[in-house]
């Protein structure tokens, strides 16, 4: 048998057993409480067998104690928590069948390489036999079979990732947990890690559950992201539409950049895209946007994202927009900041003082003729204008 043939075997053999394995997990008005402090309320969750899901949201929103309760390290106070069809919720964590990668990596500086990753294996009491042939397709999977009788501090901080991640892998387990396994990484090693994160989820098929803070992060990975905050879920959808369509004020303004206005629903009218809502800003007047029907009168928001806007030269005199049409503020250029490709031109809305933010291709910002300082007015369209509820 060739070398890689063997390794192709190697890789099926792994991918259907850990494929196998992969269970998705449920939580049920699972609620968490410290005394007095209610970490987790009512949340209600699905996650579907092997797909990649991140927990998104700023610290304290309890997304880790999310983890840690599914991983049983925590006991809910209330709800249910199923794995697969299994309510878990009285299983100590050795009897769920999961894994945690933690932030820290954990290994021990003691072992080898070798050592970290057959730790669990030897744990369960598995045959010698058996350990060596699980952990040498986990070394080779990962790409460090070279490495194995090293020391943990011998490694670069992504070979060390990898390691985490080969001993977390090995027991093949129904979930593979992940506690912000990227953040002691430096941004290229981060960007490359998360890349081979991806890339062994997808070929294997497993079931990752991941914490994060960082947007891009939670965008380049999941197939899901559950945007979490003050115990509560705002949002659970794929990337591009919690990109597109943020559900809630929170949402808008933790994924940055989007230029979001309060006011009052004046007008809320069917048509064939949904529902025409005409928002009333003080200071800015009638700003137009789409989304679900909702009652006049409420207290509600728009967004814009800051690439769906346009500049224009300013129109003196411009009277309040009364009817739909491209919304439109006059705002002045008060900083501009070169960040590569793309540009970012902040503003402050002339009437209001508010801050805004224009982003622009950098070649196509190089050519125009606007300069800091400048009065300009701002355009976008009432379909790039996203409704707001709360």
């Amino acid at each position: 048998m060739t070398a890689g043939t063997r390794n192709s075997f190697t890789d099926t053999t792994i991918q259907q057993a850990l494929a196998e394995a992969a269970e998705g997990v449920s939580l049920r008005s699972v609620t968490k409480k410290y005394g007095s402090v209610t970490a987790i309320e009512d949340m209600t969750l699905d996650i579907v067998a092997g797909s990649y899901c991140c927990l998104l949201g700023p610290s304290g929103c309890g997304k880790t104690t999310a983890l840690r309760l599914i991983a049983g390290h925590e006991e809910a106070s209330n709800g249910d928590i199923f794995i697969g069809t299994r309510r878990v919720n009285d299983l100590p964590p050795a009897k769920r069948n999961t894994a945690m990668m933690f932030q820290s990596y954990a290994l021990f500086p003691h072992k080898t390489v070798w050592e970290n990753v057959k730790f669990g294996l030897k744990m369960r009491k598995m045959l010698e036999s058996e350990r060596r042939t699980r952990v040498g397709e986990m070394l080779e999977m990962v790409g460090l079979s070279h490495l194995a009788e090293r020391k943990p501090h011998m490694l670069s901080g992504g070979q060390q990732q990898r390691i985490a991640l080969a001993r977390a892998l090995v027991t093949r387990p129904q979930v593979l947990m992940l506690d912000e396994p990227l953040s002691a990484l430096d941004e290229n090693l981060r960007v490359r890690m998360r890349g081979e994160l991806r890339r062994i989820q997808k070929q294997f098929g497993m079931t990752f559950i991941q914490v994060t803070h960082h947007v891009e992060e939670a965008f380049s990975l999941s197939d899901q992201v559950v945007v979490m905050n003050h115990g509560h879920i705002d949002q659970i959808a794929s990337p591009t539409e919690i990109f597109d369509n943020p559900a809630s004020q929170f949402v808008a303004r933790f994924m940055g950049d989007n230029n979001i206005f309060s006011g009052k629903v004046m007008n809320c009218a069917p048509d064939t895209h949904g529902h025409l809502i005409q928002l009333e800003v003080e200071g800015i007047g009638s700003l137009f946007c789409r989304g679900q029907a909702t009652p006049l009168g409420k207290t509600a928001a728009c967004s814009v994202r800051p690439d769906l806007v346009r500049l224009e030269p300013h129109l003196a005199n411009a009277s309040p927009q009364s009817s739909p049409g491209p919304n439109h503020v006059s705002a002045r250029i008060t900083a501009v900041e070169l960040t590569g490709y793309v540009t970012r031109v902040s503003l402050m809305a002339e009437a209001t003082g508010q801050e805004l933010l224009y982003k622009v291709r950098t070649h196509d910002w190089n050519t125009s003729s606007f300069q800091e300082g400048q009065l300009v007015t701002m355009r976008w369209s009432a379909d790039d204008c996203v409704f707001l509820p709360y």
